[in-house]
């Protein structure tokens, strides 16, 4: 008799799960959302957008050095003073060292930039190509057979717009929270905890909303095919929240292994990835979510 559900909740819910999914349609969608995810092997297209993401890390280094070694260059009395620094920073004998090191990267800064830049549109390419590939799969498209040059060039020119979203979307973030601060030093308020609280919120609804944004052109623009996006707007709020939640539990994570030498070394490196490929999963359901809720639609 203890292994019988209580009267009250077979009343209101029912003997089955399913009565759930009847009386809840967004618990149905989500649930045919999630097999959507795990049917169209979302586990592995997130692995693949994961590994292109890394792999583009390093030419992007290697093209900010490659920046760095060309304001240095012009700057002779900035130069000194980095090199003081890291001679400072790094102890005895490799000292030496890093300033050779130092030193090739300022000498050789047009050869890192092409390489960096060179190998950057390679790999950014792989990882557009792998992204669109990803959300065309959710979609059930086939990607019809197309040649390599306009494939590439369609690629390269939504990694630009992609780019571009994103860069619009942290430049709005930046300058929301320096004008608010601004506006709080010349109201004299910058000491009042209630307007520092004010200000932390209006950044964080303004950081979701560019987060939002730039879900919404993904899920609008990046399926290799035109789909229809009626649910995107939900999915991808979504996913904007989502993710500031995740920026907010990595900055949390970063202090947290910040306070030891091996936390330091690796950590940053291990959190990177476990955020990407957390993002790559929230990206493959908000988009099985968007196909269901574009399935559900009058007229579909």
């Amino acid at each position: 008799m203890y292994l019988t559900r209580p009267a009250w909740l077979i009343r209101r819910h029912g003997r089955r799960p399913v009565a759930l999914r009847r009386r809840y349609p967004w618990l149905d969608r989500l649930a045919r959302a999630g097999k959507r995810y795990v049917d169209h092997h979302g586990y592995h297209y997130a692995a693949s957008i994961t590994y292109f993401s890394v792999l583009s890390l390093v030419p992007m280094l290697m093209v900010a050095l490659a920046a760095v070694g060309f304001v240095l260059a012009g700057q002779p009395t900035l130069l000194g003073a980095a090199r003081r620094l890291l001679t400072a920073a790094v102890p005895g004998p490799l000292s030496g060292v890093t300033n050779g090191l130092f030193d090739n990267v300022v000498d050789h800064r047009v050869k890192i930039g092409v390489f960096g830049l060179a190998v950057g549109l390679y790999s950014g390419w792989n990882w557009m190509n792998a992204l669109r590939d990803s959300l065309t799969a959710m979609w059930c498209q086939e990607r019809s057979p197309q040649r390599l040059l306009p494939t590439v060039a369609k690629d390269l020119l939504a990694l630009l717009g992609l780019a571009a979203a994103l860069l619009v979307s942290f430049t709005l973030t930046a300058a929301g929270g320096a004008l608010g601060s601004l506006l709080l030093r010349l109201a004299g308020l910058s000491d009042a905890g209630w307007a520092n609280a004010l200000l932390v919120a209006g950044s964080v609804v303004l950081a979701v909303a560019a987060n939002w944004l730039v879900f919404l052109w993904v899920l609008a623009k990046l399926p290799r095919e035109p789909v229809d996006t009626r649910g995107a707007v939900r999915a991808a709020l979504a996913a904007a929240i989502g993710f500031e939640i995740l920026k907010r539990l990595g900055s949390v994570y970063l202090g947290l292994v910040g306070r030891s030498p091996v936390g330091v070394a690796f950590g940053g490196i291990v959190g990177l990835l476990v955020f990407i490929y957390v993002v790559s999963r929230m990206l493959m359901l908000v988009t099985a979510w968007t196909v269901e809720a574009a399935r559900d639609a009058p007229g579909a």
